[in-house]
């Protein structure tokens, strides 16, 4: 495993915090961006600091069927995170031609290429498919990378780091990262464990004839119950709740301003550019978790859910217009909004439309007051209610997921 000053996701996170450049390039010793297809190391750079890493570094990324992600699949993943699924698949098969025979990059399906770019622009520190770092590498030398120092005169200085620096801006990063024991941890503190007596007690149950009546083993004792094999078990994870946004272009929140007006309670027109497909948002929900915030995960589409999502979704945004529904697993509004918290914003002093009354009383009518240019006087006094109107929203979606089930470390199983 990669110590931390160049372990590769640890990297690539310090560089999206920082806005910095990360490089493909054909060679170690190169500077001069290429073409994904063409690159064999990707250049790191912040503060005078340059960290070369080959493209096909294994990460601490791991995929459903088990398999370490490399650097460039990662790379891949993140320049191209604010394309629909279907165009990123395309433009993975046409770099894996570009390849031509190569090890061809790694295609994400929608929750983990969702958890990937999460983590990296540090929406979340938890998560499934990334393994914790190995305390005991913490402190060694690097493995795979080279760090060199530009000099004054633009030079490139070669450098390599003996055991036990870090760079502080990582070391920061790494300290926010949640410690993970393993067994022998977790059951003898910092000492390992000798487990030979275990085997050999596990061995005399398993050999151990039965007696029967109340002397038979397999009535006495339940090895499932057995407390200390309990504590070797992973916890489950309680999975992200989903909101789903309405794709209508007239809707009044949409991916681009979603986030602004949900986490920062100010409400801002949609622009025109290229959304992302997934967002995150966090919210703190006092009676499930008061010390931790619980992540959100927004996306305009069902497309590409697989029939357990729906269980998660815990909010859905609408305008009225029934064809958003037609993938949904409830294309009828009417029973939709009996499963899921329906939300409709509007401009204040506007009636919602007569489809929205028609949907159910389980549709909470919002609104907002109309955008006007911030250069206009008192444009900007007049969003002072917008922080109300989400403190509303969030209001319907709290009491919707309690009533379903969501706990602090528990979803439900069915809506």
């Amino acid at each position: 495993m990669a110590s931390p000053t160049t372990d590769p996701l640890l990297l690539f996170r310090q560089s999206i915090r920082t806005s910095s450049r990360i490089v493909p390039v054909a060679s170690a010793e190169s500077n001069d961006e290429v073409a994904l297809s063409q690159a064999t190391n990707l250049v790191f750079s912040d503060e005078g600091k340059r960290v070369v890493l080959p493209v096909d570094v294994q990460s601490r990324f791991m995929s459903s069927e088990g398999n370490l992600i490399d650097l460039r699949s990662i790379y891949f993943a993140w320049v191209n995170r604010d394309i629909t699924i279907p165009e990123y698949n395309a433009a993975a098969e046409k770099l894996n031609e570009e390849l031509a025979g190569g090890k061809g990059v790694h295609k994400f399906p929608f929750v983990e290429r969702l958890n990937l770019i999460a983590w990296l622009e540090g929406a979340g520190e938890d998560t499934e498919y990334i393994k914790p770092l190995v305390g005991g590498d913490a402190g060694k030398g690097e493995e795979g990378g080279k760090v060199e120092k530009v000099g004054d005169d633009g030079g490139v200085k070669k450098e390599r780091r003996g055991k036990g620096t870090l760079d502080p801006r990582l070391a920061q990063i790494y300290e926010g990262e949640r410690r993970m024991g393993d067994r022998n941890s977790v059951l003898r503190g910092i000492k390992p464990t000798d487990f030979s007596h275990i085997r050999k007690l596990a061995a005399q149950f398993m050999t151990r004839k039965p007696t029967g009546g109340s002397g038979d083993i397999r009535s006495s004792t339940n090895i499932s119950n057995n407390p200390s094999l309990a504590l070797n078990q992973k916890p489950a994870r309680r999975p992200d709740p989903i909101i789903l946004l309405s794709p209508s272009a007239s809707s009044l929140l949409r991916m681009s301003n979603a986030k602004a007006f949900l986490e920062g309670g100010r409400y801002t027109p949609p622009d025109h550019s290229t959304p992302p497909t997934m967002l995150a948002v966090s919210r703190i929900i006092k009676d499930m978790d008061p010390n931790r915030p619980i992540r959100f995960i927004l996306v305009e589409g069902p497309e590409n859910f697989k029939p357990e999502y729906w269980n998660r979704v815990v909010a859905v945004f609408t305008t009225g217009q029934t064809w958003q529904f037609k993938s949904y697993k409830w294309t009828n509004p009417v029973e939709l909004f009996k499963h899921v918290q329906g939300v409709y914003l509007g401009w204040r002093g506007e009636q919602p439309p007569e489809s929205v009354r028609a949907f159910g009383h389980k549709v909470l009518a919002c609104s907002v007051e109309k955008w006007r240019d911030p250069g206009q006087p008192g444009a900007e006094q007049s969003r002072w209610r917008d922080r109300e109107v989400v403190e509303s929203i969030w209001k319907a979606i709290e009491t919707n997921m309690r009533a379903k089930g969501w706990r602090k470390d528990a979803a439900p199983t069915s809506i």
